[in-house]
């Protein structure tokens, strides 16, 4: 599953740019990458664990702002067709998994 988020925020006074600074930093530190400007994903292995992800999200919304959010199964994300640009490959975009015993 991949949890998406998009958001929108206010950064005409200092305050609302340390909430967007906040917000982002937030994001990042709980292991979302950038797909574009103000829209981020993270993989999560199960519905269980994508609405902990969410949940999360939810508490440390700003309080301005458009902030949404969006959880699809990997087989729709990988749908996903870019038209114009390339995608990162130095980011991890698979939820294949290496285990050695």
């Amino acid at each position: 599953m991949r949890v998406i988020v998009l958001f929108d925020l206010p950064v005409t006074t200092a305050a609302q740019r340390r909430e967007y600074t906040r917000f982002r930093k937030f994001l990042l530190k709980s292991g979302f990458v950038m797909q574009q400007e103000s829209v981020y994903s993270k993989l999560a292995l199960n519905t269980m664990v994508a609405q902990r992800i969410a949940e999360n999200v939810r508490k440390s919304k700003p309080n301005e702002g458009l902030v949404q959010m969006l959880t699809i199964t990997e087989k729709q994300y990988s749908r996903m067709e870019i038209l114009v640009g390339e995608t990162n490959s130095e980011v991890l975009q698979s939820d294949e998994r290496l285990v050695i015993l």
